[in-house]
């Protein structure tokens, strides 16, 4: 028999192997369920535009097609609706394949790369796999400390530094201040690559135009993506805003015709629609603060949060919390997963749905918190209101 460990490369040894976990119908049938509320995952619960999925069907009689492969429709659209030449897009098989073309174009073996901590996990994934050293940075009162990242970059030369912003699991937003020193502290020879997946919730007028930085020549990639509030995510679609010099690089390394018609007849079908996405955009705002008025009601108070998402601290056993909540038909991310055990991070989606989640998750967590191994004494009842107090007080009005 072939000993594959003796094959495969050490960096992917170290990360060990991925196994997937069950799926929906699994958990269905073993917990005698019909429904499974699914707020694990950060997709766009109101799902896609009018008119989109007719859009995709129409295409599926092209199915036996390769996509046109240079995607000019879709990076001309692109460039239109956030204002860059069609030469800056570069579409991906959503976040996660650009994630990973990015690691494969710039990353060789011993490379620093900074990643502040709390993040998206796939960051150190992608980068480890490909032999890099990763440099991880806390985040203080769950907000990126961009000034300690840029002084982590500085000392160890490092290659590329990952920013997600909005945050996940944390929803911190950046402010223009704090980006605008940060690029100037960062050096000229460390690459950028700035995650906006959820960048989307914020209005426009409201958010960082780092399509400037990119136009003026900074080390700079932007990422976004369709999955989030245009309800995309199983089509899987994505692109990148790079210098046009580097674009053609990345596509070297990227895997050909890695769109599919559907999803690029999607995007499209979903672009030039600002009205309706602003209504999209309100709607889930309105959510989600209808959950966490609930949850603060209940006395869980979440952290402000600029994504489709809440992250809020229970205070009590991860597994159990999210297990309990299971048994009512609703998957939270456990705070475990994502580095910070003791908290949750729940999906933002239509108000009935969040009612459910205002209803089981106090209710949950006080069935563990009068068991005897979770009852709390009146101090550390008031050091768990302060620890949350002092790390919201920050964000509130953002």
């Amino acid at each position: 028999m072939t000993d594959w460990s003796r094959l495969i490369r050490p960096p992917l040894l170290d990360l060990g192997p991925y196994v997937p976990g069950p799926s929906l119908d699994e958990l269905k049938e073993r917990l005698g369920l019909d429904d499974i509320a699914k707020l694990n995952w950060n997709e766009g619960l109101f799902g896609p535009l009018p008119g989109v999925l007719d859009a995709v069907a129409g295409e599926l009689d092209h199915s036996w097609e390769y996509p046109e492969h240079a995607y000019v429709d879709l990076r001309e659209a692109i460039g239109v609706e956030i204002g860059v030449q069609p030469e800056q897009i570069l579409p991906g098989h959503g976040i996660q394949t650009l994630i990973l073309t990015l690691a494969a174009a710039l990353l060789s073996p011993g490379d620093r790369v900074v990643i502040p901590e709390p993040t998206y996990g796939l960051y150190a994934q992608a980068s480890q796999a490909g032999g890099a050293v990763i440099e991880r940075v806390a985040s203080p009162e769950m907000r990126l400390d961009l000034e300690r990242i840029a002084a982590v970059a500085r000392r160890t030369r490092a290659r590329l530094v990952w920013i997600c912003d909005p945050n996940n699991p944390t929803g911190s937003l950046l402010s223009d201040a704090e980006w605008a020193d940060f690029l100037a502290a960062v050096p000229a020879s460390c690459v950028v690559v700035a995650d906006e997946a959820y960048i989307d919730f914020e209005a426009p007028d409201a958010r960082l135009r780092r399509e400037d930085d990119v136009a003026a020549g900074r080390p700079l990639i932007v990422l976004r993506t369709f999955s989030k509030i245009y309800g995309l995510a199983g089509l899987r679609l994505g692109y990148a805003v790079a210098a046009p010099e580097l674009v053609p690089y990345l596509q070297t390394v990227q895997e050909p015709f890695n769109l599919n018609r559907p999803a690029l007849v999607a995007g499209l079908a979903s672009l030039g629609r600002p009205d309706e996405v602003a209504d999209r955009r309100a709607a889930t705002v309105r959510a989600r603060e209808h959950l966490a008025a609930g949850l603060t009601d209940a006395g869980i108070e979440p952290l402000p949060s600029a994504g489709n998402f809440l992250l809020v601290r229970h205070g009590v056993d991860d597994t159990e919390l999210t297990g309990g909540l299971l048994r009512r038909g609703i998957m939270v991310r456990p705070g475990a997963e994502l580095g910070v055990p003791g908290w949750a991070r729940i999906t933002v989606g239509p108000e009935p749905l969040m009612d459910r989640v205002i209803a089981a998750l106090p209710a949950v967590r006080g069935e563990l918190l009068r068991r005897p191994a979770y009852t709390q004494t009146e101090d550390a009842r008031e050091a768990n209101e302060a620890f949350v107090e002092k790390r919201a007080a920050r964000f509130r009005g953002r």
